[in-house]
C-alpha cells in the first residue's frame, strides 16, 4: 500500500544536523604612537551552544495506526502531526546548513498526559533547550507545572488559547488569541471609519464563541472611540433599525456556517436594495479564513477579516519551499508543513545565534515567514506572546492582505 508515499516516523527519533564554525578575523591597525583609548563598554558574551537540543511532542498516535491494514481516510487522521514535523524538520535543516548542530528528539504523546509525564524521566528530554508542543491545549495546561520547575520555554506552536488558561511564564504563543483578533479588527475601525456618520453594528448570536469574540470589540468600541454601538442577534432584527444615509459597520461575530450565511445574503439583499441600499462594510470571524461563502457577496460588502497566517504562492521562498518539500517526502506540503517550518526556522534562529540567552531575543527579533509572522511582547505571568496578525479583505475575487 502506498499512503503518502508509505512516510512514517518513530515514536522516537534523534535528528543530528552537520554544522560549521565561522570564523571572525579582526585585522590590526598600526600606529606610530601609543593612543590612549576609550574603555569599550562591556558586552554580553553569547553563551553559544555546541549543540542545541530541542524536543519536539506531538500526537502521532502510532500506536493505533496500522499502516498494513489502514485506508487513506485512517492515514489522513494522522496528517497534521506527520506535517507539522516534516516542515519543522525542513526548518531546521535550513538553519543547520549555515552553523548549529541540533539534536532532535521527537516524541509521540499520544494525546495522552500519562505518556507526558513518563518524559519527565527521560535523560534526553530533560537535556532539552526548548521544548516545541504538546500541540493541545490540555496538554499545555499538564505541561506547565515542570515548566516553571524546571524553567524550560515551551512552545505552544497551534492553540490559539489565550495563554492565562495555562498559567505557565515560560509558555511561547505562537497562534493569536481571540482577544487579539478583536482588537486588531476594533483598531482598523476606530482609524478607518468617521465616528460622525458611522453606526457600529454587532450581530451576536451569543453563543459563547460569539460572545468570545463580541465581547473585547465592544469593549474597546466603546471604551476607546465615539462611535455609536448597537448589538442585535440577527441581521433580520438589525434591518428593522436602519436608517439612511448613515454608514454602516457590521461586524459578525459567528463562525458558525449556517447562521453567517444567511447572514451575508440579507446583508447583500439590504446593500442592494431597488430603491436604493444602505452603504454597509462587513467585518468577519477570523474562522471565516477556512470556510467557504459566495466571494460576489462578501467582495461587494467590502468585507474584512483577521488571520495569523497568509500564504503567498507566488513569492520565491514559498516555492523554494514547495520544491524542497516534494523532493524529501514525495508529496505536498499541507498546511501544518507550513506552519512547522516557520517555528522551526524562527527557533532554530534563535538557538543559533544567541545561544543559551536565547529568550532575551524573543521580543527583538521579528520574522517573517512562509506562513505567518512573529512578533512578541513578554508578560511575566503569560510567557512571550506573538502578536502580529493581519487583515485580508476580499478583492478581485481573492484575500489580500490590506494591513
Amino acid at each position: 500500500m502506498n499512503f503518502r508515499n508509505g512516510y512514517y516516523i518513530l515514536v522516537f527519533f534523534i535528528l543530528v544536523l552537520g554544522a560549521c564554525s565561522p570564523k571572525i578575523r579582526t585585522p590590526k591597525t598600526e600606529t606610530s604612537k601609543p593612543v590612549e583609548k576609550e574603555k569599550p563598554a562591556e558586552k554580553k558574551v553569547v553563551k553559544k551552544f555546541s549543540q542545541a537540543s530541542i524536543s519536539l511532542l506531538a500526537p502521532f498516535k502510532l500506536d493505533e495506526l496500522n499502516l498494513k491494514t489502514a485506508t487513506k481516510a485512517d492515514v489522513e487522521k494522522y496528517a497534521m502531526p506527520i506535517d507539522f514535523y516534516q516542515g519543522f524538520k525542513l526548518g531546521l535543516d535550513s538553519v543547520a546548513a549555515s552553523g548549529l548542530n541540533f539534536k532532535l528528539n521527537v516524541f509521540d504523546t499520544q494525546d495522552d498526559n500519562a505518556h507526558i509525564a513518563v518524559l519527565y524521566k527521560n535523560d534526553r528530554f530533560k537535556q532539552s533547550n526548548l521544548i516545541v508542543g504538546p500541540v493541545f491545549p490540555d496538554g499545555q495546561k499538564f505541561m506547565a507545572a515542570y515548566a516553571k520547575e524546571n524553567n524550560i520555554a515551551v512552545v505552544s506552536p497551534l492553540a490559539a488559547s489565550n495563554p492565562s488558561e495555562f498559567n505557565n511564564p515560560n509558555l511561547i504563543s505562537i497562534v493569536n488569541n481571540i482577544d487579539l483578533h478583536a482588537q486588531k479588527i476594533a483598531t482598523y475601525i476606530g482609524k478607518s471609519f468617521n465616528p460622525a456618520n458611522t453606526i457600529v453594528v454587532i450581530i451576536n448570536p451569543r453563543k459563547t464563541e460569539d460572545e468570545a469574540f463580541a465581547s473585547p470589540i465592544r469593549s474597546y468600541l466603546t471604551s476607546k472611540t465615539k462611535f455609536v454601538v448597537q448589538e442585535y442577534a440577527s441581521a433580520y432584527t438589525f434591518e428593522t433599525k436602519m436608517i439612511k444615509g448613515k454608514q454602516y459597520v457590521v461586524l459578525v461575530t459567528s463562525s458558525d456556517r449556517t447562521f453567517v450565511l444567511p447572514t451575508i445574503d440579507k446583508l447583500f439583499k439590504l446593500k442592494n436594495l431597488p430603491a436604493g441600499g444602505y452603504n454597509i462594510s462587513l467585518f468577519g470571524h477570523p474562522n471565516w479564513v477556512k470556510q467557504n461563502y459566495p466571494t460576489d457577496k462578501v467582495q461587494a460588502l467590502n468585507t474584512i477579516i483577521s488571520s495569523s497566517y497568509k500564504i503567498d504562492y507566488k513569492s520565491a521562498a514559498v516555492i523554494a519551499f514547495i520544491k524542497k518539500y516534494r523532493k524529501q517526502f514525495g508529496f505536498e506540503p499541507g498546511e501544518y508543513a507550513y506552519k512547522g517550518f516557520d517555528v522551526g526556522f524562527y527557533f532554530g534562529k534563535l538557538l543559533s545565534h544567541y545561544g543559551e540567552d536565547y529568550r532575551d531575543y524573543i521580543t527583538k527579533e521579528k520574522y517573517r515567514g512562509l506562513h505567518n509572522n512573529f512578533s512578541f511582547i513578554h508578560d511575566e505571568k503569560l510567557g512571550y506572546i506573538n502578536t502580529s496578525l493581519m487583515l485580508l479583505k476580499f478583492k478581485n475575487f481573492a484575500l489580500n492582505i490590506i494591513e
